[in-house]
This record gives structure tokens, sequence and C-alpha cells, in this order.
């Protein structure tokens, strides 16, 4: 009997420990090898992305509501050469014209966002339904099906109705829970007969931390060190609710997935063999991913999370943590809401620890204790927050796999900017950063980690929110200066399309073809722009040349 009991502890040691390992990322291991040849499995899907205000245009037609963004966009001096989304690619008008580019690239899907209030001007739904709204997406849901692209569909990003920010102090408030499950509901409701794939939220890092915390997004409040918090403890609980709605309401009948789209930098420990270094750098990443995902998987907030801002909270003499607490019924309320997760990733940052004295004015970023460093060898063609640094991306999926439970993941949105001033469609940088990112994934993918589906950001050029238009992550260059916004192929529309139709990398040969190919065409595309800047030149300067009417003699 005692033998017995002995070896059933042993069991559930081992399976303990079994489990602990399986949770247990490896940070002294960084594998940064060579390029890798293959394929990804069969069925894997391949799209691109897009979201609403920084596409639609069209700010004020057919009953829309004034989101956030319309305010802000508007107020001199908060976006560069204070640029406006208001009428941006005018994709809502040339949804056919876009759908043509998708079908030429023989995308599997199409990433987009539903404008809140195109739909609920007033983002409230007992107020009044914008039919208008409505119809526009359905019309390129139906469109889209048509042509064999599978949608997926973001219910938020970023462009909250301005009535609940004026009205109720936006994500701050917690009403905001009911009047995005209503939002969402109404969406399930009207469209989720032909819509399989929804994500709740895209990068609500960014609208908790620069929308409350540095007020460099919409509403562009600085709250610092509560707004940030308190904004994203409102989404968290959004987010779940919305779940719960599909679930009860939805599934069984419309058989889809609802998830939420994360962003997500690396964070790598400066020295791999330091500890204080190898903390800083997870402190980074659960601040940064596990401050959403841990909540959804897990039931509650990063424990380094609670840890440091409890303890920063308490040395400045506060009563309780700035970071909220979730009740014992919010836990598993939140716990398990995620039937995939979605991962949009960019870039990576050395991290090392940095220790910022309690006394100092707390904020979001000096919670964490850290430095962020870069490398001056990485590339850095666009964005100065977007440096080239693939052998993160695998990393990052790896973590995912280890910390959450081996998930199934899209990613949402990978990609690379550049800023420059002249007219360049010949983009070798963005096919190099392509290559060599989704070659990464292609090595996650080989490690076992569960990636579905990749989306590059972005399909078009767009309005890049506080950057306005100085920055473009478009496979397709948008001519803003024209009046219909004529949208011309890069080189990397060719590059992509042949990593599609390969389904991955096949072999040395073919792929070195593909850059050299890719060059070729976009030779012609730069011709065809040229042109027709030109033209647009020539009429403005006839439509501006003095009126001269004929003068006769008198007799």
């Amino acid at each position: 009997m005692l033998q017995h009991s002995v070896l059933r502890i042993c069991h559930f040691l081992l399976l303990a420990l079994c489990i602990f390992a399986s949770e247990d990322f490896d940070w002294t291991k960084n594998e940064m090898g060579s390029f890798q040849y293959g394929t990804f499995p069969s069925g894997f899907s391949w799209g691109a992305g897009s979201s609403a205000y920084q596409t639609e245009g069209a700010w004020d037609k057919d009953g829309k509501g004034k989101s956030i963004w319309d305010v802000f966009s508007h107020k001199r001096g908060k976006i560069h050469l204070n640029d406006t989304g208001d009428s941006s690619c005018e994709g809502y008008h040339k949804i056919k014209d876009d759908i043509a580019l998708m079908k030429d690239m023989k995308l599997n899907h199409y990433l987009f966002s539903i404008s809140w209030p195109r739909i609920l001007p007033s983002g409230i739904k007992n107020d009044y339904i914008n039919e208008k709204g409505i119809q526009h997406y359905d019309n390129l849901i139906n469109m889209l099906l048509e042509n064999r692209i599978t949608p997926i569909v973001t219910l938020y990003h970023w462009d909250l109705p301005q009535v609940l920010e004026e009205k109720y102090g936006g994500w701050q408030n917690a009403s905001m829970v009911n009047f995005f499950n209503d939002f969402a509901n109404l969406c399930f409701e009207r469209f989720g007969n032909r819509v399989k794939y929804w994500i709740t939220f895209n990068n609500p890092w960014s609208v908790a931390v620069e929308g409350y915390e540095t007020g460099e997004h919409a509403p562009g409040l600085k709250m610092r060190g509560t707004g940030a918090y308190n904004a994203a403890h409102n989404i968290i609980k959004a987010h779940a609710k919305v779940w719960h709605t599909y679930d009860a309401q939805w599934r069984n009948k419309q058989k889809g997935m609802v998830g939420i789209s994360l962003s997500a930098d690396w964070g790598e420990p400066v020295d791999i063999t330091n500890q204080r270094d190898i903390e800083a750098a997870e402190r980074y990443v659960q601040f940064y991913l596990g401050w959403f995902a841990t909540p959804l998987f897990h039931g509650d907030y990063p424990q380094i999370m609670k840890d440091y801002v409890g303890r920063k909270s308490a040395q400045q003499g506060l009563s309780s943590s700035r970071l909220p607490t979730f009740s014992p019924h919010e836990k598993s309320y939140v716990k398990g809401t995620c039937d995939f997760l979605g991962i949009s990733h960019f870039t990576t940052r050395y991290i090392t620890q940095k220790n910022f004295p309690s006394n100092r004015a707390n904020s979001y970023f000096t919670d964490r204790d850290l430095a962020e460093l870069v490398d001056p060898q990485w590339p850095d063609p666009g964005s100065d927050w977007l440096y080239s640094v693939p052998w993160g991306f695998r990393r990052l999926l790896s973590f995912v796999k280890t910390q959450y439970g081996d998930p199934i993941i899209y990613v949402t949105g990978n990609g690379v900017s550049e800023k420059m001033m002249c007219t360049e469609l010949c983009d070798d940088w963005r096919m190099q950063y392509l290559r060599d990112y989704i070659n990464e994934m292609l090595k996650a993918v080989k490690d076992g980690v569960n990636v579905k589906g990749y989306t590059a950001w972005s399909l078009l050029d767009k309005f890049e929110w506080d950057e306005g238009f100085s920055e473009r992550f478009g496979l397709y260059y948008v001519d803003f200066g024209s009046k219909n916004k004529q949208r011309y192929p890069k080189a990397s529309v060719q590059y992509y399309k042949r990593i599609i139709s390969s389904n991955g990398f096949p072999n040395q040969r073919e792929i070195e073809s593909w850059k050299r190919k890719a060059l070729e065409t976009c030779t012609s595309s730069n011709q065809l722009l040229a042109a027709a800047r030109r033209k647009s030149k020539e009429n403005k300067e006839h439509a501006d040349m003095p009126k001269v009417w004929p003068v006769h003699d008198e007799v």
C-alpha cells in the first residue's frame, strides 16, 4: 500500500514537472541559423491586411458618425503635416478595384476592420443603426467570398465612436464593455453567416498606452501610471464578454471562431548569460504581450506585472496597486476566451536591467525597470521604431507556444515601411524583409509552433496614425495626390505572390529568380506612375493659369 502511494506521488510529481517544463521558455538558446528551404503545411492561409480608418476615407459619408480619430486628426499639431484620414485611400468607394488586386495576388484571406461609428454613429445600438454602413460591409464580404477570399474581420481597430469618448470617457469607463458587446453582437447577427474568423481588438497595447498614457494617439490623454492599465482592464473584459456572447448565441449556428490580435515586439536579453538581463527581457515581453495574453489564457495578469506595479505603487504611498485586479469570477470569466491568437509583429529590441526610482513620476514605462537598446547594424528603412531583426520573430512564436499552451496562431500583421520623399516602387528592402521574416516563421512551424496563416501588413499605403502619410507600409503604392488615389504595384507584390504560389521557399535557384523578376516588373510601374504624375502636374498648371480674355480695339 505504501509502495502504491509513493508511486502515485511520484507520478503526480512527474506530471507537474512535465507541465512546468512545457511552459518554460529557454532564454539562453538563440539559434540564428541560416536560411531554411521548405514549404508550409497544406492549407496554410496567405493574406494581406488593412483597417477602416486608415484606408476607407469617406469619414462623414452615408450617415457615418465621428470617431475619436476623426476628431483627433482634425486638431492641428497632432498628426505629421496635419494630415487626416478624411479621404485616405478612398477604399470605401474602391472595393471592386481593391479586391481585383487581391485576386491577382491569389490571396487566401483579407483582414479588414469594421468601423464602429459607420454602423452605429453614436456607438450605441439602441440609438440608431446605420443601414448604409451595414450595406457597405455586406458588399465587401460578399465580393470577397465571390472571389474565394476569406474575410477575417476585426471589430475594433482604434476608431471608437466620439460620442462614447465625450459622454463616458471611452475605455476608461467600464460601460464600454456592454456598448462594445452590443456592437459585436450586431455584427455577428448581420455578417456572421458569412464571416467565420472574428478578431475583437487589434493591438490593444497601442489603444491603452498611446491613447491613454502618452497621448500620441486618439483620444490623446496623458493619464500616466493609471490610464493605460485602466483602459486595458476594460478592453480585456470587453473581449471576454464578446467571446462569451458568440459562444452562447452564435457558435452552434455559425461555426466561427473569435480571437484577438496582439502586437508584440520581441525582447532579447543583451547578455543571454546574465540572469538580470534575462529577467528584464521577460518583463519586457510580459508587460507587452503577456499583459493581454496571460489573462485570456491563464485568468490573471502576469505575476511579474502584479509584483512590479504593486511594489512601485506601495513605494509611492498608494493604498492599492495602480494595476487593477480581477475578481475570482472575472478570472474564470476571462480565462479561455481565445479560439485563436492573432500575433502582429514587426521588430525586436535588446533589453537590459535599469532601475527607475519610485519617487519619479510613475508611468507604464518606468514600472518595468528596463532599458531598450538596438544594434546599429540592424537595417531600418522606414519608421524610426522599426528595425529588421528576423530571428526575433521565431523567438516570439516559440515563446507564445510555450507560455500559452500551444494555441492556434494567425500572424495578423507583419511588414515594413519606407520613409522616402521620392517615389520608389522597386522596394528591394521590403522583399528582403518578407523573405527573412517569413522564413523565420517557417522555422517556427518546423519547430512545432501552430501557425495557420500569415497576413502581410499592409495591402495598400495608407494613413499611418500620428505619422500621417509620411510612412508607407503597402505592397501597393497609393498616389495620395491624385483624385482617384490610383494604386501601383511595388516589386514586393510580385515577390509575395511567388511565395504564396510556392507556399514557401522551394529551392535556392527558384527563390533567387523571384527578386530579379520582381524588380523587372516594377520598372514599368515606375514609368506609369511618372507619366501619371507629369499629366497631373500639367493639368494643375493649366488650371492655375490666369484667364486671358481677347481685347478689342475701340472703333
